[in-house]
């Protein structure tokens, strides 16, 4: 007999890096070039991760602007899982550093036992690359988050990221 478990998820970044786009990949297979901005969204996706095991994503997708970036807390609160989204074709001290800053806040005020996964979007853009693979590593590693490089756009290294959560 197979057990699903439910697990809450909330993406973060700031706005234009991608969140939506990882999400709807993820969810619908879906991609659009041109996206509103998201104030928030809420969408749910169950994937198997053996024979007996199931998960069921409660995504949290996130505004990216400044100014809604106090509610925030509202939506890591009780989540299992965070995926910090940056953009790789923007100079590290734009989104990559942003990324950073919402990393030390979860580790401020989010649950001890939360699953952090830094996520380098537009791996499909990477000869416009300014944010090198190796600072997400490192970065990663020094403060013990999963790690991934994705393109919501082809679709490379989504769902495998969403799986090494699950995980």
């Amino acid at each position: 007999m197979s057990r699903t478990t439910s697990f809450k998820l909330v993406l973060l970044g700031e706005s234009a890096v991608g969140k939506s786009s990882l999400v709807l990949r993820f969810v619908r297979n879906e991609f659009s070039d041109f996206r509103e901005s998201t104030i928030a969204a809420f969408l749910t996706q169950t994937v198997s991760l053996d024979e007996n095991t199931s998960i069921k994503f409660e995504i949290w997708d996130t505004a990216g602007q400044e100014r809604y970036k106090s509610l925030a807390p509202i939506y890591f609160r009780n989540s299992n899982a965070a995926v910090i989204v940056y953009d790789i074709t923007q100079p590290p001290e734009a989104s990559f550093e942003k990324a950073k800053s919402w990393v030390r806040e979860l580790q401020r005020q989010a649950d001890p036992s939360i699953v952090i996964m830094l996520v380098g979007n537009k791996s499909d853009l990477s000869s416009q690359r300014k944010t090198p693979r190796e600072l997400g590593e490192q970065f990663a590693q020094e403060e013990g988050l999963l790690f991934a490089e994705a393109s919501a756009k082809s679709g490379e290294g989504v769902e495998e990221l969403f799986m090494d959560i699950g995980e």
